[in-house]
């Protein structure tokens, strides 16, 4: 049923594992994962991810996650990229080389809507692409969770819930007893070096 350690991770002295980063279990259905979720965090652990195979309905509130911040650089950007696009236009129109062509004005708002909306939308997915990286720590193309021996099931039928050490509040015998009073399988502490 559900172990502390797996054998091969066992058979490793304590020390040469490296300090322990968190503790791993997985559970069968999204129900299970959700309400481990919920007496984790009434535990008092705050510090928790849960990887699985496709998106789980009601996951994010369970686990107390604020809403994302993106949205607002996207926005700022994309007004970012209306506001450079009118006064360079408005500028180079009207300012630095201004011509007379058939009666018409200087500048027009009409005839700058098409390079406004382009560099807005530019702007903007520059901010969702590259404020996506930034806020996940991207690229990362290694993570201690992936020292967890049944990580893989994460892809694939299993629900994979870490509590990651967090300052002073971090007792990993204790959580993996919590886990497995939860229902938890193939309970391990996961070290940051294995």
């Amino acid at each position: 049923m559900a172990t502390a350690h797996t054998e091969d991770r066992a058979m490793v002295p304590a020390d040469a594992q490296g300090k322990p980063f968190a503790v791993a279990t997985t559970f069968y259905s999204t129900t299970d994962l959700v309400d481990a979720i919920r007496a984790v965090r009434k535990k008092g652990y705050r510090k928790l991810d849960a990887h699985t195979p496709f998106p789980v309905h009601g996951i994010d509130e369970a686990m107390g996650e604020k809403r994302s911040k993106l949205g607002y650089v996207i926005a700022a950007c994309g007004i970012a990229g209306i506001l450079v696009a009118q006064g360079l236009q408005y500028w180079t129109a009207a300012v630095d080389y201004p011509l007379i062509i058939g009666g018409k004005p200087f500048y027009a708002v009409e005839f700058s809507i098409p390079i406004t909306f382009e560099l807005m939308v530019l702007l903007a997915s520059f901010a969702a692409v590259f404020g996506m990286l930034a806020f996940n720590g991207l690229p990362r193309f290694n993570h201690p969770v992936f020292n967890y021996s049944h990580y893989a099931r994460a892809t694939d039928d299993g629900f994979v819930l870490v509590v990651e050490r967090d300052g002073n509040h971090f007792e990993p015998t204790a959580i993996v007893e919590l886990l497995n009073e939860l229902g938890g399988d193939n309970t391990e502490i996961v070290h940051e070096d294995a």
